[in-house]
This record gives structure tokens, C-alpha cells and sequence, in this order.
């Protein structure tokens, strides 16, 4: 009688461990559960305490000893005895703490995620390679291999991220590894050369070419105009210099672009989200209590874990630099030394057309360009998904670039082939200009570096401890005629295509304005006297105006107060556009929801702060009301632009009678009174809809509901928060996005001093308290001060342990 149960207990035995040792997949794929409880390889075994225990290791490729002193929030000061050594070690802390997240994305941007996930993200990986995501990186790699100290930084960097990998075991692996059952690869400067590229296109992919092409078709330039201008002329550009652009400016013909006829029949599957952006600016000694300089930056990004960022201090002779870098790529990249400090934001410039390309044949062996028929170049990508036979596509390149889409992947309904040219597939060599930057010591310096400064196109503020501040609108940028940038062009005409570029002193620049500021939050970045014409997706139309017209008013500012303005909650568009929103309504209509929502509304502070109801209402009702008026757009055969906020507020507010209010659905006429009360019925029931399903009063930070997930999606790691701000304000945080990187720095004489945050800890480890251990003191808009120094001896009262690298054998 004792076989059956003894069966019975075996057969459950095997289903277990079967069950927990494979993935799973009900909607959401579940990593093996076993992996993650064995106690011995598992989340115990990766799992760590406060206390980091100081240690010693021998590594092939150092010269002299670096000692790597921890400070209490994880951050480790490398203090090196020279670069090649400094690079090194900055390579091996960092993979210590990040090497799969640093993996993880390098194999997102050059196509590779089906390896470790499955064939679920095949299509994914064939649209990173069919942007051109490698073609780029290795343009980059082959550039920087032209400069001695580029290819010293990038190679030395890679080998201490390889000395890191060399050491591991399977105990020892990243939890993530386990998980996702595969295992780290050797690191090459192509992969830090990708995840600049990453960057770039997470910051200048942005373009609407298709959707304007269409938009031009559907309304003609009047409407255009009016629903999709380059320039909305509100508040300050980044630099106001009115007739001071004293140079001679590049001339191009005049010749009308052409335009092809047809309607684009594909919806891009990557754009640039309108919320991500930065805030950065920085004030002179005249406005500040210490008569210093102080600078501030605050990148708003998609917030994941492990966070973006890894705060880092490189110290060897003639170099002693401190701030946020990014795991996978070497030097600061917004930071501050001794003497100077930099932040950046993104400059929102279109740097991405597509030209409509004319093949010979169905072969696509050749293509037409003035006249002459050229071959193209094939490349044939094999994405080998994990678990599945290998699947291969062909992407097709002419000299402008790849052809994206096409009749095998997006494009079934279009009959045409678009080449896409983008500026990030130009060679470059940002690792120089940060390393230049982390040494600066001026602002020749700073404009030096600079000089090496290609893609992603960005505002650099800068400030010095000899007083001076600065903005620099830096990046490669094509000289365009009006309008070149906003269409698809015709890419059979090489007169179409991108004759010149902006040369680089002739870039925006300002030096100490008299207005004793310099700031950027995304702006249209200068004013009209500027002989070069610039357009972009959209620009900021907020923050901006809100951040100057706070730095107008201040005086004897300190960096506290800086704080608190990097987490201003007040919504400017709301005091805007909630006026004259409320005063379209007809009270007599209300429901009795409707009347309390009413009074909520005109009760409002206008501030997005935590508990705010006033907020949650005003949001939902900005989220009924936008694809109501724009129902057009969305009901479009065609993939069509959407006027941004500000344009759809004028709107409302000048032109209510405007035919775009009409909504199609309905056989009425509407305006802007009847769209105004129907979407604010909707943002109501909404919030009703809300309350009923989470029995929670709708504060703005619970209605909000901020998440920032880990990057594998892997829910156990991730984390809900609780925070005010939205994108057009300050202090940006959505849903999703937000201020990724705090940073405050006063540039005194008698010493640097600095404080920043962000939303994550320095360790990618989820089994460790440094994983999450700034995300409430980020909630709480508070800092940290960031130790800075020029040895180990000074950061001895801060830190928790040292780690000691020695050459081998020593």
C-alpha cells in the first residue's frame, strides 16, 4: 500500500521540479520560479546586506594599485594613479554593480533581445536593425579608433568590464542571468559604441515626415500652419540675441524641394515620447548668496531599475571628475569637476528625413539617383531567437541610409521603399568630448570639448568657479532650407538631400547674458534673428517659461532654493487653459458628480502636488477632451500629426468655432462650448470609473499611479511611488518618465560642493538595499551631498568600504 503514495510523491516531486525550473507564459512570461528560490544559486544566494565588505583583487591589465572607496550611498570614488588604469577600473566597478542591465541594453539596441527572451521580440530586434542601430555604432567604433585617446578610454574601459566577467561564476552571476537562463558575453568598445547609439535614438529620432507629408496633402500649408507651426512663439527661446549671430552663414539655392505625391501608407513604429526631455540651467554669482556660480540639470527620462544612471567619482592625475555616467559607457556625462560644471537637456531638433527611393526592379539591386541607376548594399541579419530556429531578413541600404519599412515588415499597405538618413549613423566621438569636458577647466575648455560633440544634438549648460556661465545648442546639425526636414523628400534628386552643415561656431551659443542666467527645459532655442532654419517634432511650450520667469524674480539664491525649483509642482498649463475651460460650461447640466468636480476645479491651486484632487480632475479632463477635438486624426486613413497641447489651447481659446471641434461621431455641429462640456462629462466618469474600482479618493499622486519598472518587466523588482509633477511641469514626472538624474552644484572658489539623486540605487542587484535605497529620498525631492575630493584619505570619514585593485600578481 506504501508504492502508490510513494509514486504519487515522486510523480508530484518531478512536476515540480519541471515546473519550477522552465519558463512560463499566461499573457506575461514568468522567468523559472526554481531559479529564482534555489537557495543555493538563487535570489538568496545574490542577495546582500548593508554592510560591504572591503576586499582585495589581483587583475591582469592594471599597472599600479586603484583604490575604489565606497561612500555610504554606493557610490564609489576610484582613485587611480593613472588614466589607462583609471578607465579600467571605472569599467570594472561599474559592470560590479550593472553588468546586466548594461547587456541587457546593448543587446536591445543592436537587435539581440530574442536571444534572451524568445521569438516574442523578433519583430522588435528587426526594427533596431532596420534602423541601422549597428551600421551606427560601428561608424562610431570606427571613429573613435582614429584618436588615440578615444581608442584608449573605450578599450581600457572594456577590458576592467571584462576583467569583471572573467571573475564570475554561476553562484557569483547576476540574479537576471539565472532568470533568464543565459550568460554574459565578452564587452567590446561596439558596445559601448551601441549604447550611445541607444541613447541617441531615445533622445533625436523624433520626426513626423510621414504624418506631415499626409497632414500636407489632407489640409493644404493653411491649415498646416495653423495646426502644425515650427515655431509657436511662446515665452523665451533657450538664448534671446536678437541681430547679435555675427558671422557670415552658409547659403543654399533656393530651388522648391520636391515633395513626392503619394500618401505614406505606414505608421512609424518608433517615436520620440513628447515627455522626454530635461530642465537645466544655471545662475551667476551675481544672483546667488555666495557670489558663486550655481548649475543645475535634471534629464527627464522613461524611469526604469537599475536606473539609468551610476554616479561615479574618477579620480588620477589631471583628472578628478564626479556625476552621473552611464553604465556602459566611460567618463561623466553630466557632472562636475574642480573647476567647471555641465548638464544637458535634449535639443528637439529633426535630425531624420526620409527619401522616397525609386528601385529598378522587385530585386531592389538598384536604385535611381540622378539619373544613373546605383546598387545598393544588402545586409543580411540573423536573429537567432532563443528556443527557435533562426530567422533571417534582408535589409536593403542605399547611400542615404536603410530602408526601414517595406512590404515584409510595416509596410504591406505601402507601395513604396523610404531610405531613413539619420544623423546618428554619421561617424563621431562623443567619448572624447566627455572626456574632455570631465578635464575642463574653462570655458575654452568647454567649448573645446564641445567642438567634438556630434549626436544626440543637446543644450550643454556650463558654469566655472571664475564666474562664467553659458549655454551651448551643440550637436550636428544640416543646414536646411525653409521647410526641408518637415516632408518626405524625393531621394532620386540628390539636390534634395543635405548639402552643408552648420558649422560648429556658429552653433547657439550664450555666454553670461546680462539677465544673470542661462537655463533650458526643451524650448524652441532661439529667436528669430538666427539666419538658419530649424524645425523639430515639437518644442516645449511649459517649463520653460516657468523656470525663467522664477530665475527672473530670484535673488541671493542658494542651492536650496534650486532644490525646490527642480520640484516646483505648479502646472502653468493648467493655469492657462482651466479658466477658460470652466467658463465654457454649462453648470445647469451638471450631474451631481459633475457639480463636485466643478468646485473642485475652481477651487485648485494649480499645483500637482501629492494629495491634490483638483490635479486628477484637470488631468482627466485634458485626457477626454484632446482626442475628442482631434477625432479627425484618429479616425484617418492615413497616419496624421497631433497639434500639440499649447496649439490645441490657442485653439480653444481664440477659434472655438474652428471645424476641427466638430466631433465626426455625432450628427450635431459641435464648437468648443459643446466639446469642452461633453469631455468634461468624460474626465468624470472617468474619475468615478476610478473611484469604484480602487475604492480610493483620487489624490493626484494615487491617481497618477507612478511606476518605475525593471527593465526585463520582472514586477517583483518594480515599484509604484508616490509623487506630484507631470510632463509640462517643472518637476516632470508622469507615469512613467521623470527627473532621472537631480544634480545641484555651486561652483565656489574654496571648493566645489554638490547634491544630487535619482530615482533607483547604484546597485542593478534587486537582492540588494542599494537597489532602491534613493527612491524615497527622491520622492521626498530631497538630496544627497556628493562627496568630492582628491583622495582616499579625504573620503575616509564618508565611506562604508574600499576595494583594492592590484596588478596581478602583487
Amino acid at each position: 500500500m506504501q508504492y502508490p503514495k510513494a509514486i504519487i510523491s515522486l510523480l508530484v516531486t518531478v512536476a515540480l521540479v519541471y515546473s519550477l525550473n522552465r519558463s512560463w507564459d499566461f499573457g506575461k512570461p514568468i522567468p523559472p520560479l526554481g531559479k529564482f528560490l534555489d537557495p543555493f544559486h538563487g535570489f538568496w544566494k545574490n542577495a546582500e546586506t548593508r554592510n560591504v565588505p572591503s576586499e582585495e583583487a589581483s587583475l591582469p591589465g592594471i599597472k599600479a594599485e586603484v583604490s575604489v572607496v565606497y561612500d555610504s550611498a554606493l557610490i564609489p570614488h576610484i582613485y587611480a594613479k593613472n588614466e589607462r588604469d583609471l578607465f579600467f577600473a571605472q569599467g570594472y566597478i561599474t559592470a560590479r554593480h550593472r553588468l546586466w542591465q548594461m547587456e541587457f541594453q546593448t543587446h536591445a539596441a543592436a537587435g539581440r533581445i530574442s536571444e534572451i527572451i524568445g521569438a516574442d521580440a523578433i519583430d522588435f530586434d528587426r526594427g533596431q536593425r532596420r534602423l541601422g542601430m549597428v551600421y551606427a555604432a560601428q561608424n562610431s567604433v570606427t571613429e573613435m579608433e582614429k584618436d588615440s585617446i578615444a581608442k584608449m578610454i573605450a578599450h581600457r574601459y572594456s577590458d576592467g568590464i571584462n576583467a569583471y566577467i572573467n571573475s564570475l561564476t554561476y553562484e557569483t552571476m547576476p540574479l537576471e542571468y539565472k532568470l533568464l537562463n543565459y550568460w554574459p558575453e565578452p564587452w567590446t568598445p561596439l558596445k559601448s559604441g551601441l549604447l550611445l547609439k541607444y541613447m541617441a535614438k531615445t533622445l533625436n529620432i523624433g520626426n513626423k515626415d510621414f504624418e506631415m507629408t499626409n497632414a500636407l496633402k489632407l489640409f493644404g500649408k493653411e491649415t498646416l500652419e495653423l495646426l502644425y507651426p515650427d515655431n509657436e512663439h511662446v515665452g523665451d527661446p533657450i538664448v534671446d540675441n536678437p541681430n547679435g549671430w555675427k558671422f557670415k552663414p552658409i547659403a543654399l539655392d533656393s530651388v522648391p524641394l520636391a515633395i513626392p505625391k503619394d500618401f505614406v501608407q505606414i505608421s512609424q513604429l518608433e517615436k520620440s515620447s513628447p515627455e522626454i526631455g530635461s530642465n537645466n540651467w544655471a545662475v551667476s554669482g551675481g544672483k546667488t548668496a555666495s557670489g558663486s556660480p550655481i548649475l543645475c540639470n535634471d534629464p527627464h527620462l522613461e524611469l526604469n531599475l537599475p536606473s539609468i544612471w551610476f554616479v561615479v567619482h574618477l579620480s588620477a592625475p589631471g583628472y578628478n571628475a564626479m556625476g552621473a555616467s552611464l553604465p556602459g559607457a566611460p567618463a561623466v556625462i553630466s557632472g562636475f569637476n574642480d573647476s567647471i560644471a555641465w548638464g544637458v537637456t535634449n535639443a528637439q531638433r529633426d535630425l531624420v528625413d526620409w527619401f522616397k527611393i525609386e528601385f529598378k526592379d522587385k530585386t531592389k539591386n538598384e536604385y535611381l539617383s540622378d539619373g544613373q541607376w546605383k546598387p545598393t548594399r544588402k545586409v543580411i541579419e540573423r536573429i537567432s531567437a532563443k528556443g527557435k530556429p533562426d530567422f533571417y531578413d534582408t535589409v536593403v541600404y542605399t547611400h542615404q541610409g536603410p530602408i526601414t519599412y517595406d512590404e515584409s515588415y510595416h509596410g504591406e499597405s505601402e507601395k513604396n521603399n523610404y531610405a531613413f538618413r539619420w544623423i546618428a549613423h554619421d561617424p563621431s566621438k562623443e567619448l572624447l568630448a566627455f572626456y574632455l569636458l570631465n578635464k575642463g577647466k574653462n570655458y575654452s575648455d568647454y567649448m573645446e570639448a564641445l567642438n567634438h560633440y556630434t549626436s544626440s544634438a543637446q543644450n550643454f549648460v556650463f558654469a566655472c568657479t571664475n564666474g562664467d556661465i553659458a549655454m551651448r545648442v551643440q550637436g550636428k546639425y544640416p543646414v536646411r532650407r525653409k521647410n526641408e526636414g518637415r516632408f518626405v523628400l524625393d531621394g532620386t534628386k540628390t539636390s534634395n538631400e543635405w548639402k552643408a552643415f552648420i558649422p560648429y561656431d556658429q552653433n547657439v551659443t550664450y555666454k553670461n547674458p546680462s539677465r544673470g542666467f542661462v537655463s533650458s527645459a526643451n524650448q524652441y532655442p532661439v529667436d528669430d534673428s538666427y539666419p538658419y532654419y530649424i524645425t523639430a517634432t515639437s518644442f516645449e511650450a511649459y517649463r520653460n517659461r516657468r523656470i525663467n520667469h522664477l530665475l527672473s524674480e530670484m535673488n541671493a539664491i542658494t542651492p536650496h532654493d534650486m532644490m525646490k525649483l527642480q520640484a516646483d509642482n505648479f502646472n502653468l498649463k493648467a493655469s492657462e487653459s482651466l479658466p477658460a475651460l470652466l467658463a465654457m460650461l454649462d453648470s445647469t447640466k451638471f450631474s451631481a458628480e459633475e457639480k463636485a468636480a466643478y468646485q473642485k476645479l475652481k477651487a485648485w491651486d494649480f499645483i500637482n502636488d501629492i494629495a491634490s484632487e483638483g490635479a486628477s480632475y484637470y488631468e482627466a479632463w485634458t485626457w477626454a477632451i484632446y482626442p475628442m477635438i482631434w477625432d479627425e486624426v484618429a479616425a484617418s486613413k492615413v497616419s496624421l500629426p497631433y497639434p500639440t497641447a499649447y496649439t490645441t489651447i490657442k485653439l480653444l481659446k481664440e477659434n472655438p468655432t474652428l471645424g476641427y471641434f466638430d466631433i465626426q461621431a455625432t450628427p450635431e455641429k459641435e464648437t468648443a462650448l459643446e466639446v469642452a462640456q461633453k469631455s468634461f462629462s468624460e474626465g468624470v466618469k472617468e474619475i468615478e470609473k476610478w473611484k469604484l474600482e480602487t475604492k480610493k479618493e483620487p489624490s493626484w499622486a494615487v491617481f497618477k499611479d507612478s511606476y518605475i519598472q525593471h527593465l526585463a518587466r520582472l514586477e517583483p523588482f518594480s515599484y509604484h511611488v508616490i509623487h506630484g509633477g507631470n510632463g509640462n511641469i517643472v518637476d516632470a514626472h508622469s507615469k512613467r518618465n521623470g527627473p532621472s538624474w537631480r544634480m545641484i552644484v555651486s561652483l565656489e572658489k574654496s571648493g566645489v560642493k554638490a547634491w544630487g539623486v535619482y530615482p533607483g540605487g547604484q546597485s542593478g542587484n534587486p537582492g540588494s538595499p542599494y537597489y532602491n535605497n534613493m527612491i524615497d529620498i527622491w520622492t521626498a525631492d530631497h538630496y544627497l551631498n556628493l562627496h568630492f575630493n582628491t583622495s582616499a584619505e579625504q573620503i575616509k570619514p564618508f565611506s562604508i568600504s574600499t576595494s583594492t585593485l592590484k596588478p596581478e600578481g602583487k
